[in-house]
């Protein structure tokens, strides 16, 4: 495992345990010897997990696409800053220079990257571990959900171990070295079988 994406927010959030999580996690990525990807931003949950692996000694590679970095959200002190036309084009670097991926709160896009990669799982597209820490218990609501998929068959529940939920950074990178993808075929709904 040498190097792990985190997707996330780019605001505070409302609570400090969402930046004390970011900074837990970045802090155990260097510690671990891991470089951070991620979206390349100086702000909120984002600049927090990169100045904290930074701070202990740790590589990050921003991605971020050309808009983002025009408005001056970039983050300057990175290890590397790779700079792309599209969000789509973050999406996909972020994806092929990493060994699995990390969500941590966010809004919207932080959604909507976990939601791909996520996936790109199901589907046999990669077969890297995803993990969420679940800080404060933001992702409880959407875990419930996940809940109510299965039972409305719209979500397998062999794809539900596919998503490491952990409050602790050091635990879910253990699962990651450990993690074992499911052997799966594309969905097929009971009926059909």
């Amino acid at each position: 495992m040498k190097r792990i994406s985190v997707f996330c927010g780019s605001s505070p959030g409302s609570s400090p345990l969402y930046v004390e999580a970011a900074e837990k996690l970045g802090t155990q990525l260097a510690k671990e010897g891991i470089t951070l990807v991620y979206g390349g931003s100086k702000l909120g949950v984002m600049g927090a997990v990169a100045n904290a692996t930074l701070q202990a000694g740790g590589e990050v590679i921003g991605v971020i696409p050309k808009m983002l970095m025009d408005r001056e959200l970039a983050h300057t002190k990175l290890t590397e800053l790779i700079v792309v036309n599209t969000m789509h084009e973050r999406k996909a670097k972020m994806e092929q220079l990493s060994d699995g991926f990390v969500v941590l709160p966010g809004g919207p896009g932080t959604m909507e990257e976990f939601f791909e990669v996520y996936t790109w799982a199901q589907l046999g597209e990669h077969q890297k571990p995803i993990g969420m820490i679940n800080a404060n218990q933001f992702y409880d609501k959407l875990l419930a959900f996940f809940e109510h998929m299965i039972q409305e068959e719209f979500l397998k529940p062999e794809y539900q171990p596919m998503v490491i939920v952990e409050q602790n950074p050091q635990d879910l990178i253990q699962k990651f070295r450990a993690y074992k993808p499911p052997l799966l075929t594309k969905w097929i709904t009971r009926h059909q079988t």
